[in-house]
């Protein structure tokens, strides 16, 4: 008998009450991950006493979050022996029925961590809190998605460490989607007889080839059974954090006539290490991993041979097909090519980029939306693959790419270029990919440049510039994190000074911020905190325009308008306007009219907004994504192109000059119909007229094109010396920005640096302007003028007079 147990029976025979326990013997007994709401919990208490449970938790942590998403406080008394049920309120009746607790809320999925505790003490869990898997955590064929999962006889107590690497297959058997049988009966419902296997035989016995494995087919025609294999290892990835298994290929005189299958596959498996070149046969079940065919429960091996090798097959790009990739799953592969990176967004996190056989554009900034559009879609697909690092963790301390490794200083850029690409190919997460077992070869083809120089004879620079949520706590240094934008006072003090370095470097005399916190124009507003920054650091004095109130129309950001007050004044008034469709969606536009210190010339500066391809759920009408190209809300942008231009019509700073140049993020692209509104109504589209088709201010997965437009009116067309975009955003890895979420020390240090460069998510755009000085009227100032006397004289003198202030007036109009 227990110490426990004896002191129990003790009171129990002298009269007194028996108190309920807390215990370490309960821990988590069944997960039920099924269709919709059928989710539950089974709890299972392994000890002899009675567990009071109202000082436990259930806690589910969503997506890799580290703070719990969901609480739930269990109540009632567990007792030896005996289960305990939490479902979701809205599963099916086979649950709720053995359920004694039933709640709503928000439940979990596949790929979030949970917590059982007891008064803040873990006392079991499942997953790993911290990191989110994709879609679920897997091993040896045991995944935490779309399956009801049981706890082996053998686990008599939690897990009670929740950040480790969590591998299910070491305490849970699985079952098929939607099974409840088991629910509510934790020892009784395990079977113990473990599946029959195959005798693994000797080496050259007959095996099956690899291509009967992989088929021709997306999905192997042999999954769930057992197979024997017997092939050469081309790749592995048995290392911290890597694929926890490795790559075997057939012997080239055993392979198949059929060009459609793959001779190679993924081996699942980490308990026996394999080095490249082994002969290895083992006995495995066949399975798919998010699209790919893989061997896992491996429950036999044998090393047979050793310093073979695999001759590579030949990839070149574009395919004819993606069944030509299909074909080479799992194989040795070689792309001869030189090939451009086109996405570089999951360097930092996941290791990997995307190259193609040149930088690949939107459809829709190059094409016109509909078929055409279409097309130039599926060429790009055809014409990319993604290089990945062979890891599985997220953030790794070290990204290999480029090599040495990544780092502020030490960019992989869209646009650069890349040889060498050998190694496996594979498919996963919706995309075929190629793990390198030789370094790729890059070259700086798209290096970094500093700011376009000022156009010959040009006498302004103008500018917009995309601030990516800039916004500044209180302004105080507190009230973090904030709605948007940087989470701490020291994520935004690296966030300034990297805004402020670029705005500097920009070295434009107006500039048009997009995504500015909309707190007003106080002293401790974003807008007057970033322009007093920005003097501090340019010598200049910079000013904001102020539209009165405390914000400008009811979004959380906004868009404003800095100068340099030595190279332009306002004149007129400030204006903006929420009226429909800038009510919501579109940010309101702002308008502000200015004069040239040096020439004395006019012209009005509009910044604008226009609502994103994004949130397409809950679009209607010819807001829905029509398949041409535009995405969604495409209807809703081109209305708010039409009014602003019928606002602009009116004047709305009250200066009646002709001269206006728009700048701001469009959410469109150049062939989109919101793009030729502007063009339609005689604004020259600036960046497409004096740059082509090919320009870019941003890049979506892996396709470039601009955003970010300049449109002016034909009087001031004239004047525009030149444009350019400054490519010191849209090309760089977001991981080299001013976040710190995810990084260790280490990587903060070397993934920052105080520059310009990846500043923001948008590239700025730059408008080159010549304003020509009026000339003098009469004689220079050196000369002493010839005053007649006659009465005609003096009569000429007045009508100059008069003549001179109507013609200036005429040349602004």
């Amino acid at each position: 008998m227990t110490k426990n147990n004896l002191t129990i029976a003790i009171m129990a025979a002298m009269g007194l009450s028996v108190p309920v326990m807390a215990s370490a013997d309960v821990f988590i007994s069944e997960f039920i991950e099924g269709s919709s709401n059928n989710k539950a919990i089974e709890l299972y208490n392994s000890g002899d006493t009675a567990i009071d449970l109202s000082t436990y938790t259930l806690s589910f942590y969503f997506n890799g979050n580290t703070e719990s998403g969901n609480d739930i406080s269990l109540s009632d008394t567990l007792e030896p022996q005996a289960t305990y049920v939490i479902a979701n309120s809205n599963a099916v009746s086979a649950i709720t029925d053995k359920g004694q607790l039933l709640t709503g809320g928000s439940w979990y999925n596949g790929d979030d961590a949970i917590v059982l505790s007891q008064e803040g003490n873990v006392v079991d869990s499942l997953g790993q809190i911290g990191t989110d898997p994709g879609s679920y955590w897997e091993s040896d064929g045991v995944r935490t998605q779309d399956r009801t999962l049981r706890r082996l006889n053998s686990i008599t107590s939690g897990d009670t460490t929740t950040d480790d690497a969590y591998e299910p297959h070491t305490q849970w058997q699985s079952f098929d989607k939607d099974t409840f049988d088991g629910l509510g009966s934790h020892l009784d419902s395990n079977p113990v007889e473990p599946p029959p296997t195959l005798a693994i035989g000797e080496c050259g016995d007959s095996a099956t080839l690899i291509s009967a494995v992989q088929g021709n087919t997306d999905e192997s025609p042999l999954k769930g059974e057992q197979a024997i294999i017997e092939a050469i290892v081309t790749a592995s990835f048995q290392g911290d954090e890597q694929l926890s298994g490795f790559f075997v290929q057939q012997p080239e005189s055993q392979y198949d006539n059929d060009p459609a299958t793959s001779e190679g596959v993924f081996v699942y498996h980490n308990a026996d290490t394999v080095s490249v070149g082994d002969k290895v046969r083992l006995v495995a079940e066949v399975d798919e991993y998010y699209g790919a065919t893989q061997l896992a429960t491996v429950s036999d091996f044998i090393l047979c041979d050793e310093g073979l090798s695999v001759t590579p097959t030949t990839v070149e790009l574009p395919v004819e097909s993606l069944n030509n990739l299909e074909a080479t799953e799992g194989m040795l592969v070689s792309l001869p090519q030189e090939l451009t990176v086109t996405e570089n967004y999951g360097l930092g996190r996941y290791g990997e980029f995307v190259v193609a056989t040149g930088r690949q554009f939107n459809p829709t900034q190059i094409a016109e939306p509909g078929e055409a559009a279409q097309a130039v879609a599926e060429a790009n697909r055809l014409s990319r693959i993604l290089v990945d690092d062979g890891r599985t963790g997220q953030n790794p301390e070290i990204v290999p790419y480029p090599a040495p490794e990544l780092s502020a200083m030490n960019s992989l850029r869209v646009g650069d270029s890349v040889t060498g690409i050998t190694g496996v190919m594979t498919y996963g997460f919706s995309a075929y990919r190629v793990h390198p077992t030789v370094a790729p070869q890059f070259i700086a083809t798209n290096a970094r440049d500093e700011a376009p120089v000022k156009a010959e004879g040009a006498t302004a620079r103008v500018a917009s510039f995309n601030v990516l949520n800039y916004f500044n706590g209180d302004g105080t240094g507190e009230g973090f994190p904030t709605e948007r934008g940087a989470d701490s006072l020291v994520e935004l003090e690296r966030q300034q000074t990297k805004l402020v370095t670029a705005l500097t470097e920009l070295d434009a005399d107006i500039i048009g911020l997009i995504e500015i916190e909309n707190d007003g124009f106080g002293e401790n507003s974003a807008l007057a905190t970033l322009t007093n920054a920005l003097s501090d650091a340019s010598g200049s004095e910079w000013q904001y325009v102020d539209m009165g109130g405390d914000n400008v129309g009811t979004d959380a950001i906004t868009s404003a308008i800095i100068y340099r007050t030595e190279q332009f004044s306002e004149v007129g008034t400030p204006a903006y306007t929420t009226a429909e469709p800038f009510d919501y969606g579109n940010r309101a536009p702002v308008a502000q009219s200015f004069t040239h210190t040096e020439s004395d010339e006019e012209f009005t500066f509009v910044v604008t907004h226009l609502r994103s391809k994004g949130s397409c759920g809950s679009a209607e009408g010819d807001d829905v994504d029509s398949g041409d190209g535009q995405g969604c809300w495409n209807a809703t942008r081109v209305t708010a192109a039409n009014e602003l231009l019928a606002w602009l019509d009116g004047y709305p700073t009250g200066v009646e000059d002709s001269d206006t140049l728009i700048l701001g993020d469009m959410n469109a692209y150049t062939k989109e119909d919101p793009i030729a509104v502007f063009t339609d109504a005689e604004y020259t589209d600036l960046k497409t007229s004096m740059m082509g088709d090919e320009h870019y201010s941003y890049i979506y997965r892996g396709e470039s094109g601009s955003l970010d437009h300049a449109f002016a009116s034909a009087s001031l067309q004239e004047k525009v010396a030149a444009v350019a975009t400054w490519a010191i955003n849209a090309d760089e890895p977001p991981v080299l920005d001013y976040n710190l979420e995810y990084q260790s020390e280490t990587q903060q240090a070397n993934y920052y640096a105080p520059d310009a460069y990846r500043s923001s998510d948008h590239d700025p755009v730059i408008v080159d302007l010549t304003f020509e000085a009026e000339e003098s009227e009469g004689q220079p100032e050196d000369e002493t003028p010839t005053v007649e006397e006659d009465s005609s004289s003096s009569h000429f003198s007045w009508w100059l007079l008069l003549l001179v202030p109507a013609l200036r007036w005429m040349r602004r109009r």
